[in-house]
């Protein structure tokens, strides 16, 4: 009874103030410029392919990092879990890799790629487009995220998992291909979901340099039409794209909630 109580209270809550912030908006002075500047229905239909066009560069780009990030931050991450002294160098490596492009904002490691690459004057590393050094940028950035959260997954095994292999005769890769890996990867995924939506969003951040994806597609329609409905087209279909990522994250965390209590 008082659940079902609270339930109508909080609904009714939300209700009303959702209520209140539309009577705000409706009744405010600048309403019809805001209308017809960002959600011009007509402008919004002009735009939709050109930031479509643009918004599918940064979905190759998203799918793309994705699976370098998933291949470079467990890398990084084994690498700071290496054991012994004779690993002490790999571990500052991966420690100081982390650090600092966990630091650096996504837009300013953009720029330092998409401008410094091409000033190296090397014959590969200077020569690639755009989109490649939008591809580099997004991987380090969140190489460095999904090392951390990877490095979690792997001290959440028990220490016990990785004596019994050990005692069983496995060596140390072995234990951790066939033992660690496996359980951490697991326990992992809700938060690597969100990571990814991250890096979806920041895909954006690549127009700085000179990449045509949605958001640069949108303001060009702006600069010739001086109306910005095209931003509010990009940003639907961002939104279009994370709120299943988001769903599935939601999924995942009750999925293993429902796990958890089970084994417990």
């Amino acid at each position: 009874m008082l659940r079902s109580r609270g339930f109508w209270i909080s609904t009714a809550s939300t209700v009303v103030f959702l209520v209140v912030i539309a009577v705000l908006l409706l009744t405010a002075p600048g309403i019809h410029n805001l209308h017809e500047g960002l959600f011009s229905v007509q402008d919004m239909r002009a735009a939709l392919p050109s930031v479509w066009d643009g918004f599918k560069i940064n979905l190759k780009m998203m799918a793309i990092a994705e699976v370098l990030v998933l291949i470079c931050a467990l890398g990084v991450a084994i690498l700071r879990g290496l054991p012994g002294p004779a690993a002490f160098p790999l571990r500052v490596v991966a420690i100081v890799y982390t650090d600092v492009f966990r630091g650096l904002p996504t837009i300013l490691v953009a720029i330092f790629i998409g401008l410094g690459f091409p000033s190296l004057g090397l014959s590969v590393i200077s020569t690639q487009s755009p989109f490649t050094y939008g591809v580099v940028t997004l991987t380090l950035v969140y190489s460095a995220y999904v090392a951390e959260v990877y490095r979690a997954g792997i001290e959440s095994v028990h220490q016990s998992q990785t004596a019994a292999a050990r005692s069983l005769g496995l060596s140390y890769s072995q234990t951790l291909r066939f033992v660690i890996l496996p359980q951490a990867v697991r326990r992992v995924i809700p938060p690597l979901v969100n990571d990814f939506i991250g890096l979806q969003k920041d895909t954006a951040l690549v127009f700085f340099i000179g990449v045509i994806e949605a958001l640069q597609a949108a303001q060009d329609y702006a600069n010739v039409t001086y109306n910005l409905s095209g931003l509010t087209v990009a940003g639907l279909l961002f939104i279009a794209i994370t709120i299943p990522f988001t769903r599935l994250v939601d999924y995942l965390v009750k999925r293993d909630r429902r796990r958890t209590q089970a084994a417990g």
